[in-house]
């Protein structure tokens, strides 16, 4: 399938939206379990239905979920998340208002997958098999020009575009697998402080200065 386009969320609105803790969570928990119901959500959640359906459609409003065709019985709807190539505006242009809602997104986003990599380090030790090894992890520092970072971000995004595949063509043994990309440069050192000039020395080895030492003989 071709990869999607890139989609810059720039709109005040939209950011406001998705920045709303419990859409945070609902779009999380869609994403990792796949489609559900509001019910199905509240139960997970711990919300009620009424607060799940009305985030469920500000979500929908804004293109993040869709409700899934020929899944629910009756009156029931089902949901799931849109996948997109979605990013955000450079911090260089963003306004004071745009960089505040970025920042409380950021800080709801850093802190659900913390949560969450640590839920499944935990529960990796207790999982038998291929799966409970498949744990891959990488640390790694380069030397880049911003072009550089630029063109390894979209290299990145190509490598994930390369594995994604309907449904229909996803083996049976497979599972989702979540995966965080976070790349920045490292702090500029400080300079280091001017050393302190010598204390002024006495002009006679006698004379008296407050600079001996208190064993040195007068």
């Amino acid at each position: 399938m071709p990869a999607p386009p890139p989609e810059e969320l720039s709109d005040l609105r939209v950011l406001k939206a998705l920045a709303q803790p419990r859409r945070q969570q609902m779009l999380q928990h869609l994403t990792v379990h796949g489609p559900a119901t509001s019910a199905t959500l509240a139960r997970a959640l711990g919300l009620n239905t009424g607060a799940t359906s009305y985030h469920l459609r500000e979500l929908a409003r804004y293109g993040f979920v869709e409700e899934r065709p020929g899944s629910g019985h009756g009156r029931e709807r089902w949901w799931r998340a849109v996948p997109g190539d979605r990013r955000f505006p450079p911090r260089s242009r963003q306004s004071p208002e745009v960089r505040r809602v970025m920042d409380e997104l950021n800080d709801i986003s850093y802190a659900a997958d913390l949560e969450l990599f640590e839920q499944v380090r935990r529960e990796a030790g207790a999982e038998p098999g291929e799966w409970g090894d498949a744990f891959p992890y990488s640390r790694g520092t380069m030397r880049l020009t911003v072009s550089e970072l630029r063109e390894f971000f979209e290299a990145y995004i190509a490598l994930l575009n390369r594995y994604k595949r309907p449904d229909a063509d996803t083996p049976a043994d497979a599972r989702t697998v979540l995966t965080r990309f976070l790349a920045f440069p490292a702090p500029v050192p400080e300079a280091a402080p001017a050393p302190a000039p010598a204390p002024a020395r006495p002009p006679f080895p006698d004379a008296p200065s407050e600079n001996r030492d208190e064993t040195e003989p007068s």
